[in-house]
């Protein structure tokens, strides 16, 4: 587990290992330590979100009092079993998971079950573009409190946009691998993913409609605050 982790951005591995060990680990959950480590015999194992970003989108949901969350690329359910976690206990939750592949959600399922947490996660499987369409043509507009992406790079400024609208004013909007495995900050890489994840960082970092916080955990991760 720890070598998705580390992904060799950081200096010092060892004491990165330890930190993993001993401060996030005992804030996981059985069900959600089973689940990550399962995932990771995925042959796609490598797409699990960093743990750290979990916990970190977790604080942050309980800190805002979040009530209803987009979990945009829900993958082995990780993120979104996370985000169902940090929901008010008694106060109706809603845990709205996008993806597109039902291969990985099944895997989503049992875990979500196993941690009593189904009942507020609620699956949408599809294009996740035309699902947050959907919820604005229903009048969902400003209802979420939290969103989080990480799905297809290639979408993330439509993401960016869609989320815009649904995300409530004073709400955040948490974007995945914005480092791209450094790729960005490479001139000469110009494959598609590495592309759009460069434009999006352009695009927000001059948006006044939000504030943002680039943090350099994980694969990056760039947290947009709606104003």
């Amino acid at each position: 587990m720890y070598k998705y982790i580390c992904c060799g951005l950081l200096p010092f591995p060892h004491i990165i290992k330890l930190i993993f060990l001993f401060l996030l680990y005992c804030r996981f959950t059985d069900v959600q330590i089973r689940l990550m480590k399962d995932t990771l015999k995925h042959p796609k194992g490598f797409m699990l979100g960093a743990p750290e970003i979990l916990q970190l989108n977790s604080n942050i949901m309980q800190t805002i009092r979040a009530k209803k969350v987009l979990d945009i690329g829900v993958f082995t359910g990780a993120s979104a079993l996370a985000a169902a976690l940090a929901l008010p206990p008694d106060h109706g939750g809603q845990v709205h998971g996008l993806d597109n592949n039902e291969e990985y959600t099944n895997m989503a399922k049992k875990y979500w079950s196993e941690a009593g947490v189904s009942d507020k996660i609620h699956l949408h499987i599809g294009d996740a573009t035309d699902t947050l369409q959907k919820f604005i043509d229903e009048g969902q507009a400003g209802s979420y409190d939290f969103a989080f992406v990480d799905a297809d790079k290639n979408d993330y400024n439509r993401y960016f946009e869609q989320c815009l609208v649904l995300v409530r004013s004073g709400g955040i909007i948490s974007f995945d691998n914005t480092l791209w495995r450094g790729s960005v900050l490479d001139p000469q890489n110009q494959s598609d993913f590495t592309v759009a994840v460069r434009e999006f960082n352009l695009k927000v970092k001059d948006d006044k409609r939000v504030n943002i916080s680039f943090l350099k955990i994980g694969d990056g991760l760039t947290i947009c605050f709606k104003k």
